[in-house]
């Protein structure tokens, strides 16, 4: 009998005097180096004082092997979180400080200490909102005249993930519209009259669709063996909507195995966007 080796349990503390975005996704990027593990991530935002600190750390306390991940502007705040740090004898790491020591470093100035000074709402802000509006009020096709209007346009056939990809490049402020493709359904007039650079279209592996519509059904509660999942009928929407992108001469993009990052990244190197 081969002994298994169990799965290590870390638990991942992230303390922000914001919203911890920052620290979390830095937390996220580097657990996925280490798929055997069992990763809890336990989120404490807006602690921006010493008393809700203090409660904190009464909370955690409890958890079994910690990695504490920081992101404090104000000394006061940093040094009570290394002192738990040092007499818990745990694993710790401020994901701040020393960019913002570089910065100053290299700049001569001095940092503003303002706890949130990157979610300041300015145009951007408003532009990032305004732009996720769009893309809710013209996902799957609802209105024609948003392809004339939009930054991007997405095409593709059911499960080349759309609509979470319009959400995501709408975070990065661009405006964008979608169309579910269907074979011998009308295309809008609207989508000949749009920049071709600016449509992209979306495909996937046959095998890797035909999985993801059966999965889909099985958790509707549904048959998975139906048209919608049948193989034929996913290779005939799938070289239609190849046959549609080669009319057009836009860019396509097979999803298959692609993180909607991966995609996203793809599509503003394309659209020569810098993020």
């Amino acid at each position: 009998m081969t002994d298994e080796t169990p799965k290590k349990e870390v638990n991942i503390i992230i303390i922000s005097d914001s919203a911890g975005d920052t620290a979390f996704n830095n937390a996220v990027a580097a657990a996925a180096q280490f798929p055997d593990a069992q990763i809890n991530y336990r989120r404490y935002p807006f602690v921006y004082n010493k008393e809700k600190l203090a409660e904190t750390f009464q909370e955690i306390e409890k958890y079994p092997n910690l990695v504490i991940i920081y992101s404090l502007v104000k000394d006061e705040m940093q040094l009570p979180v290394i002192r738990f740090i040092r007499e818990h004898n745990i694993h710790g790491i401020d994901i701040l400080s020393p960019v913002v020591e570089a910065i100053q470093s290299a700049t001569g100035s001095r940092p503003l200490k303002k706890i949130g000074a990157q979610h300041k709402m300015n145009q951007k802000y408003f532009d990032r909102i305004s732009a996720m509006e769009f893309a809710v009020m013209y996902d799957d096709g609802k209105d024609p005249k948003g392809f004339l209007e939009a930054d991007v346009v997405l095409l593709g056939v059911s499960r080349t993930s759309k609509t979470p990809l319009s959400l995501f490049l709408a975070n990065k402020n661009l405006k964008v519209a979608n169309l579910p493709l269907v074979p011998d359904t009308h295309i809008p007039k609207e989508i000949y009259q749009v920049n071709p650079k600016k449509i992209i279209g979306l495909t996937n592996d046959l095998s890797v669709l035909n999985e993801i519509r059966r999965q889909r059904m099985i958790a509707y509660g549904l048959n998975p063996d139906t048209t919608y999942s049948n193989t034929d009928a996913i290779k005939k929407e799938l070289d239609s909507a190849q046959t549609l992108y080669n009319e057009l001469e836009c860019f396509v993009i097979n999803v298959a195995n692609r993180s909607i990052e991966e995609t996203a990244a793809l599509i503003l190197d394309h659209l020569g966007i810098e993020e």
